[in-house]
């Protein structure tokens, strides 16, 4: 049994030894698998090694990189972004900086890292009171979102990249907000921008306005604010000269012409008197 596989009495269908037993017989097809892919890379180099950053092809060269690339995928069965993926990881680390216990997807992952002696100084380096390297282990290092979130930090981080979306980001919000204890701990200044920004509608703003000046004690600390007290007053006063002016003597009902009637001329005292 590994010595880092605890014993268990069961992980999923299996009992802990036999978990054990096939952890110990994937190893080693892993480690046939990241050399098989390695070697990938190593031919792919041979076809088309590493160019300086802003380099170009030979004049004569009758394939750009990729062209070249994609026709050996597609001559071997392989998907171009495998070839490709191969060829920068084995770029990354020569023959003798590659570590037989350590999966491929590892040392792809490792293979961000920039400077060539910390890069192969760390993957001899498990992280602390691990005994080897994980993807996750690997990308937790490198600062890249892992697959299965520990830390607060990193489930936040899980949280923004799911919420992308508009749509998804308004969903997510609605319904965390609808937990007491989460809106509890949002910072009265935060809480205010969240209103402000959702009332920048008029009619969103009235609506909100009304129902939050109908509680006295809101109300109250609302007309100790002069600035807001004055807005107030003068809304009302407004609303008074409104509702108290008489209808404009040119204002004439729905309907109705401006101009008099044949009836009505004929019946005014200067018609009369003219006939």
């Amino acid at each position: 049994m590994p010595e880092e596989i605890e014993s268990t009495d069961k992980v999923g269908s299996v009992n802990g030894n036999r978990y054990a037993e096939i952890v110990a017989e994937l190893r080693k097809l892993v480690e046939t698998s990241s050399r098989i892919q390695f070697t990938i890379g190593d031919y792919a180099l041979e076809v088309e090694p590493m160019r300086e950053h802003g380099g170009s092809a030979p004049a004569d060269e009758p394939f750009t990189v990729k062209d070249s690339l994609f026709r050996l995928s597609e001559d071997i069965g392989l998907s171009y972004s495998t070839v490709k993926t191969a060829r920068w990881t084995a770029s990354r680390w020569p023959e003798d900086r590659r570590v037989s216990r350590v999966s491929f997807t590892v040392h792809n992952i490792l293979a961000g890292i920039v400077d060539d002696e910390e890069r192969w100084a760390t993957i001899l380096t498990p992280p602390e009171g691990k005994s080897r390297w994980t993807p996750d282990e690997a990308k937790r290092h490198t600062g890249r979102q892992v697959v299965k979130p520990v830390t607060p930090q990193e489930k936040i981080t899980a949280i923004h990249t799911l919420a992308r979306d508009e749509d998804v980001a308004a969903a997510v919000t609605t319904d965390f907000l609808k937990r007491p204890t989460v809106a509890a701990k949002v910072p009265e200044q935060e809480k205010v921008r969240v209103v402000e920004e959702f009332t920048r509608d008029e009619s969103v703003a009235t609506t909100a306005a009304t129902s939050l000046l109908r509680r006295p004690d809101v109300a109250f600390r609302a007309m100790s604010d002069d600035t807001a007290r004055h807005q107030v007053n003068h809304a009302r006063s407004t609303c008074r000269t409104r509702r108290s002016a008489p209808p404009s003597a040119s204002t004439t009902p729905p309907g109705w012409s401006s101009r008099p009637t044949a009836s009505a001329r004929a019946s005014s005292p200067s018609t009369r008197r003219t006939r």
